[in-house]
């Protein structure tokens, strides 16, 4: 529901529309959840401390990147550490990389709690990916992960933000991809991919798709091995 309020939204043409700022209370729902994750899925306190060097490495490399045309630094470690230690990982370091960038890029506003779920879901996408698979071949797969988790964590942080993006025109307003007032969901649901269409293919999530399987073809193997060598010593039992 918090990221299909566009969807739902109902306003008269002409008027304003505001971010919605409600759902900054929903941060410390979301921090419960991370930390009943941690507890509930048995990650001791090596766990723990690496999830803390990864949070704080991907702070950091997010403010580095952020804002370049795209490029994007956070998401190939993130989809190797849901990788190696497993979904409920990947969930809390895609939070908590979030969250920590925000407050030292003082990024904190009303898209946080998006970009904290979503990121969650990449990581934990990661880890739900099969775990027979070995090799290049293994590289291959998350490199082809990492493209489509892109593009659908654009797909959705630009749910969370059209109509205030782009307005709100009259009903019958021709050219136009802006939220439609008492037009139709299926209407305004096309309008929006058209504009998401647009805007991936040209700018930002194109970048990051990019960005982030190179990272992974370049960095993944040696990467991954550090992290294999990490989780080997720890534990994390499947919540």
């Amino acid at each position: 529901m918090m990221l299909c309020w566009p969807l739902l939204l109902e306003a008269q043409p002409g008027q304003r529309v505001d971010p919605p700022f409600v759902f900054l209370a929903l941060l410390p729902l979301v921090m419960v959840v991370v930390l009943a994750e941690m507890g509930e899925g048995g990650m001791d306190s090596r766990v723990l401390a690496v999830l803390g060097v990864l949070s704080a490495i991907n702070a950091v490399m997010r403010g580095l990147g952020a804002g370049t045309a795209g490029i994007e630094l956070v998401f190939f470690l993130l989809v190797l550490g849901g990788r190696v230690f497993g979904a409920g990982f990947g969930f809390a370091l895609g939070c908590t990389s979030l969250f920590a960038s925000a407050l030292l890029a003082a990024g904190v506003g009303p898209w946080l709690p998006f970009q904290m779920i979503c990121a969650a879901w990449v990581g934990m996408g990661a880890g739900l990916l099969p775990r027979r698979v070995g090799g290049r071949a293994e590289i291959a797969m998350l490199a082809a992960y990492a493209v489509v988790a892109s593009y659908l964590y654009g797909l959705l942080m630009n749910l969370s933000s059209w109509p205030f993006a782009l307005g709100i025109v009259v009903p019958g307003h021709e050219g136009s991809l802006a939220y439609v007032a008492g037009a139709p969901v299926l209407e305004n649901a096309h309008r929006f991919l058209v504009y998401t269409l647009l805007t991936s293919t040209g700018g930002w999530d194109t970048g990051r798709a990019i960005t982030t399987a190179v990272a992974i073809v370049v960095l993944g193997p040696a990467i991954l091995t550090t992290l294999r060598r990490a989780a080997r010593r720890a534990v994390v039992r499947p919540g």
